[in-house]
């Protein structure tokens, strides 16, 4: 859906791009749609993130959500609140693993029980050493386990709610999500089977779109369908509901419900989420695979056992993750496949050798991964590094009994054997007992840092983050590169459409830059160590010193129109960091310029915060939420004259 009005949005702009067959027909229609689906959701991310990650929270983070600690839903002991995941026909269950012993290539073939053949995927290479996995999703066992969860629920009294990440598992999970919308009104699909196909109705796509559809039917036509759809949710379960006042569920957009933000929202409310009366009620988290299901229901436990987490003395919870490569599953999507028929989809190598097998059914889902080696090798590199700098202890998420972690344990293994370990402390554990064991060093006060895939690197660094700074948005996200250099991360952007829609409807926009701030730092710090550059040295310190102050001073964003916002907290962090380069004696020039900026900015303080208050509570236009004018964008995001005349010239004092 957010592609679709994407391109819908460019079109009306004048962009002479295709529309996106929601079914497509001919060679054509499949070309176009193919090309789509290569850039749905963090697309970016693989290409850029040639490095593995190392993400935790600042020192002056943390000790400023200690000593302001965020609110905390309690748990009870008879919460009702569990994950739901199947036990057989999953990908857990079906998964294969091989480590190459020398360079090739490999293409993806399916081979009907007729033996006919279609090819899948052209060849594609292989370096030595790298892992290399299948595995398949059944669709009737998958559609068996989302009817009894639904049937299950509906008997236990609490919510439903199924949670994916199909913004990045954008062939797989879409797919399993349409499954959750087809078997819950199941009586509906099956009803209006050839209207639905008339009206190229995806049930991936959401109820959301299912509604849009049927809008433009003759009016008895439409009542009956919105009536059958109205019983099915007065029947059934009641649903999780993403906004409760405007009737909006946790199926209707598959991008709405997203796993990792979703879960630990829910683990913080005290494992409730919203219903459809706007009360917080007990739910089953339906997570179909059991990958990493197991870590959340470990955190469910746990809370269940010993309440809600104290944010002012638990410990930290930083993270390395396997990341380069396009690693694991965030790399599937060229690999994965609904299977054509009844058969075998096999990965072959050019001479023939059969790498990787999976029987399928019509319609099952089967997925490919890779793991590159050197960048498990980078991966352990960086946990000993942030080990050894820390001298906090190291745990691997890995379990022995998956086939693709067995793989990869025997490299940590060999790595670590490779590395001076004295003195540190590294173990490998299963994600849900690893997941047990962090979670009473945290309750203890005690830091850890786990070293995960790349799906539980996604997962914890929003879970724990929630948890210990009440948003993953103030953490630093670090990713040192393998060829040199770095990248420096910041952002939770399932929230920025909720931020955007407040802007436009009332010009407060409460996003809260704090993580792009760290990461500004984090860049100085790294281009000074890696250019000997004091002066960047110097600005990075700086800035950091103007990050505490903004914390402490509570200069952040509300999430009320009329109070402080994103705007407003800028002004903020540019006083206190031409404060902090003015108090410095370390570079003459900065600290005689930026004094002048310091002077200036809090001699209009008043004047300035006055104004950016005054200018919210009416609508903005900023001509296009995907691709906004630049003009209109620069209207609303530079709305005071005064700081305006400020900045511009301090940036042209700088230039001379």
């Amino acid at each position: 859906p957010q592609l679709q009005a994407a391109v819908e949005e460019l079109q009306g702009k004048g962009y002479a791009l295709p529309s996106i067959p929601a079914t497509p027909h001919g060679s054509e229609e499949q070309e176009v749609r193919a090309r789509y689906d290569r850039i749905k959701g963090s697309a970016v991310n693989p290409v850029l993130r040639e490095g593995n990650s190392d993400r935790r929270s600042p020192p002056s983070v943390k000790a400023y959500a200690r000593t302001n600690p965020h609110s905390m839903g309690v748990w009870k002991p008879d919460s009702l609140t569990h994950v739901a995941s199947m036990d057989s026909g999953d990908f857990f269950a079906s998964e294969k693993s091989v480590t190459l012993d020398e360079t090739t290539s490999f293409c993806i073939v399916y081979t009907g029980e007729d033996g006919k053949t279609i090819k899948l995927r052209d060849d594609a290479p292989l370096e030595k050493g790298e892992i290399l996995d299948a595995a398949v999703m059944s669709r009737r066992e998958l559609r068996q386990f989302l009817a009894n969860q639904i049937k299950d629920a509906r008997k236990s009294n609490i919510l439903f709610s199924v949670h994916l990440k199909a913004t990045m598992m954008k062939v797989s999970d879409p797919i399993i999500f349409g499954h959750a919308v087809s078997v819950f009104f199941e009586e509906v699909f099956a009803k209006h089977a050839e209207l639905f196909e008339r009206l190229d109705v995806a049930p991936e796509h959401g109820l959301k779109d299912l509604l849009v559809r049927i809008s433009g039917l003759d009016a008895d036509k439409k009542a009956e369908a919105e009536a059958d759809i109205a019983r099915c949710l007065e029947t059934g379960p009641a649903l999780a509901m993403v906004n409760s006042e405007r009737g909006i569920t946790s199926l209707h957009v598959p991008s709405d419900v997203i796993i990792d933000a979703s879960m630990p929202a829910a683990i913080r409310l005290g494992g409730k989420m919203w219903g459809p009366d706007g009360k917080e009620q007990d739910m089953k988290a339906v997570i179909p695979d059991r990958c990493y299901s197991g870590v959340y229901q470990a955190v469910i436990d746990f809370c269940k056992r010993h309440g809600a987490f104290d944010p002012a003395s638990m410990g930290s919870v930083s993270n390395v993750g396997l990341m380069a490569g396009k690693a694991e599953e965030y790399g599937s999507h060229d690999k994965t496949f609904l299977a054509p028929g009844r058969g075998v989809i096999r990965a072959t190598a050019p001479d023939g050798r059969v790498l990787l097998e999976q029987p399928v059914e019509k319609d099952d889902i089967f997925r490919m991964c890779q793991v590159k080696e050197e960048a498990v090798i980078d991966w352990v590199k960086l946990a000993f590094r942030r080990s050894k700098d820390s001298g906090t202890p190291a745990v691997f998420w890995l379990d022995e009994n998956r086939a693709h972690d067995a793989q990869v344990i025997a490299k940590v293994r060999h790595c670590l054997n490779a590395l001076d370990t004295g003195g540190l402390e590294f173990s490998i554990l299963p994600p849900a007992e690893a997941c047990r064991h962090t979670l009473e060093r945290a309750k203890n006060g005690k830091d850890t840092i786990a070293v995960t895939g790349n799906v539980l690197r996604d997962y914890l660094t929003d879970l724990f983050p929630i948890l210990e700074l009440g948003t993953s948005a103030k953490m630093l996200s670090n990713v040192p590169l393998m060829k040199g250099g770095g990248l420096f991360e910041t952002g939770a952007g399932g929230s920025a459409p909720k931020h955007v829609q407040q802007l436009l409807k009332e010009n407060h926009l409460r996003w809260d830059s704090l993580g792009e701030f760290l990461a500004l730092s984090a860049s100085f710090e790294h281009l000074a160590l890696t250019f000997k550059d004091k002066r960047a040295a110097l600005l990075g310190k700086t800035l950091d010193e103007a990050t505490g102050v903004l914390l402490n001073m509570r200069k952040s964003p509300s999430r009320l129109c009329g109070e402080l916002d994103n705007r407003g907290s800028h002004f903020y962090l540019a006083m206190y960091w031409a404060q902090a380069i003015a108090r410095q004696k370390e570079d003459d020039k900065l600290r005689k310029l930026f004094s002048v900026l310091a002077r200036e900015l809090e001699q209009n303080e008043s004047k300035i915060t006055a104004e950016l208050i005054a200018i919210q509570g009416r609508p903005v236009d900023i001509g296009g939420y995907y691709k906004p004018d630049k003009a209109l964008a620069d209207m609303v995001m530079r709305p005071c004259a005064a700081l305006n005349r400020i900045i511009d010239t301090i940036t042209t004092r700088g230039e001379q």
